[in-house]
């Protein structure tokens, strides 16, 4: 089968995406999306989305992760996608499109830098050493000092791996406080089972509790190996945050034909 692909990176986190709005590549199975995603025998990505019609929506958005598996929501894929449906013809003010975890609201900004509503947050689970909330995928909050030297790979995938989390596995993001409203993070992403170079998902969540104002507005910018992004929220509680909108850079790298 010829495929016709487009490369996108949003911080650096890659996405390999389809246009599947005449259904063409709607059978693809997870062996094929495997090998797409695959850095030496594929494209290379950490995640494969397609662009599908949806009746009311702009879109719709299907995603999958570097391992074959439909996943669940990814925040810089969903940035990618507006961007990608904006070069296929889709011009709007506002998007409105359906992912994995329900509606989404998207803008695309003068500079191209894609402006992503995410899911209200109504349930975090704090502990004595780490934070667990869900912000379209589950992520594991652990804060720290001097992230930039601390082994993602080794110690993110034995949290994931852990007896608690090791059949659904969970995101691990490491945060390191920079100033009053800054933070840096460095992500272990389940279904990738490496560390990303950013993590649209992981990034709100620990915006989320990195929060300098107790109640009202915030604005985070936060610093990933890939790039920078920001996240603005409005927290009412330590449990409820709304109006939750993840913005930053989304860029088309390259396209091209692949026969698999």
């Amino acid at each position: 089968m010829k495929i016709e692909f487009y490369k996108y990176q949003g911080t650096g986190n890659d996405f390999v995406i389809l246009d599947n709005r005449d259904e063409r590549y709607s059978h693809i199975t997870g062996g094929e999306v495997k090998l797409l995603c695959d850095r030496r025998f594929g494209i290379g990505a950490d995640g494969l989305m397609m662009l599908n019609n949806k009746k009311y929506f702009d879109f719709e958005m299907i995603y999958f992760n570097a391992d074959g598996n439909p996943s669940t929501m990814c925040g810089n894929g969903g940035r990618c996608l507006v961007k990608f449906a904006h070069l296929m013809g889709i011009h709007k003010n506002t998007y409105h499109f359906v992912a994995v975890d329900g509606k989404h609201e998207a803008e695309i900004d003068m500079q191209g830098k894609v402006r992503l509503k995410m899911q209200d947050v109504y349930t975090v689970n704090y502990h004595n050493s780490h934070i667990i909330l869900n912000t379209g995928s589950p992520h594991f909050i652990k804060f720290a000092h001097d992230v930039e030297n601390i082994d993602v790979f080794e110690t993110g995938r034995e949290i994931r791996y852990s007896k608690e989390f090791r059949d659904e596995g969970i995101n691990v993001n490491f945060v390191e406080t920079v100033d009053e409203d800054g933070i840096f993070v460095r992500t272990y992403e389940r279904g990738v089972e490496n560390e990303t170079y950013s993590c649209g998902t992981g990034v709100t969540a620990a915006a989320l509790m990195s929060a300098h104002n107790d109640k009202g507005f915030n604005r985070v910018e936060v610093r990933t190996p890939g790039g920078r992004l920001s996240v603005e929220f409005d927290k009412f509680d330590d449990q409820h945050f709304e109006n939750i909108w993840l913005c930053g850079p989304a860029e088309l790298v390259f396209k091209g034909e692949i026969e698999i």
